[in-house]
């Protein structure tokens, strides 16, 4: 994802530095105006403006405040968006640290998977100060055709949690009914036309239902990455005494699935547990 961002923003004509640990990543931008950055120490003071795509906090925490970390470097005025998903308490935490240092922090996490972050046209769920969106508003829209501003620091990771949990609500039911429909008799061919044309069309069965059939559970972000969503919205659930019983039965479907020692695998793994109790696969014939 964060490599396709930072192509939309180089090829706008935006000076940019970039730096990741792996070197595949960075000899994407060799024959680009971008200036790769062989660590930290040269981003900063170079840079006011940093993005940052990480795979969680544990990183984030590194980039930011680690040995030679961009707080470390940076300049007096240096502003960070952050558009890693992250749980909410912790975007909180780094702004609170940040802020200490005078550096200004927002939780802009997006969606759309790769394919989207190249083109350009992610959703980009943006939780910061009204100011510091309205600045970097330009740059966003490099970057994504549809950007909300979602309120103040932590609302975006928020936001992103809402979404994944509609999103893995969705992936959880087509997992547990279309094994039934075919042990009901109906073929997976017929199911695919009905449920990607018909009123129960979503994003999930048009990405997910041909990679099923087709048995293909790698090249997605695995189930066990994917569950610190789900606990984003599982704290303010807890917090705010709600009533979540469709959540709470994805999540037992989530766990069951990682219980089972398919945790590296896609979300659409999920389905091999039903498969299992029907003594059926989903499949093309």
């Amino acid at each position: 994802m964060g490599g396709g961002m930072a192509s939309n923003l180089t090829a706008a004509g935006r000076a940019l530095y970039v730096h990741d640990n792996s070197s595949t990543a960075k000899a994407g931008f060799n024959n680009t105006k971008a200036i790769c950055c062989q660590n930290l120490n040269e981003i900063v003071p170079a840079c006011s403006l940093v993005f940052l795509c990480l795979p969680s906090a544990k990183e984030v925490g590194e980039v930011l405040f680690g040995p030679n970390g961009l707080v470390d470097k940076s300049p007096t005025k240096l502003s960070i968006i952050d558009t890693s998903t992250l749980e909410r308490s912790e975007a909180l935490q780094f702004h609170d640290e940040l802020a200490l240092k005078g550096i200004q922090y927002a939780d802009c996490p997006v969606s759309g998977l790769p394919a989207r972050a190249r083109e350009g046209k992610l959703t980009l769920m943006f939780g910061g100060s009204q100011t510091l969106f309205e600045q970097v508003s330009p740059l966003l829209a490099l970057l994504g055709n549809n950007i909300v501003y979602c309120g103040e620091v932590g609302s975006g990771q928020l936001m992103k949690a809402v979404n994944n949990i509609i999103y893995n609500i969705n992936i959880v039911a087509l997992c547990e009914i279309l094994p039934l429909a075919v042990a009901g008799g109906i073929s997976a061919d017929a199911l695919e036309q009905v449920v990607t044309s018909a009123s129960s069309r979503s994003f999930a069965g048009d990405h997910f239902i041909p990679r099923m059939l087709a048995r293909k559970f790698d090249g997605d972000f695995p189930l066990a990455g994917a569950y610190k969503d789900i606990l984003n919205m599982q704290k303010v659930a807890t917090e705010k005494q709600a009533l979540t019983p469709l959540m709470n039965a994805m999540i037992c479907s989530y766990q069951n699935t990682i219980a089972d020692g398919l945790g590296d695998e896609a979300k659409s793994a999920i389905i091999k547990i039903y498969e299992k109790v029907l003594s059926v696969e989903f499949k093309r014939e």
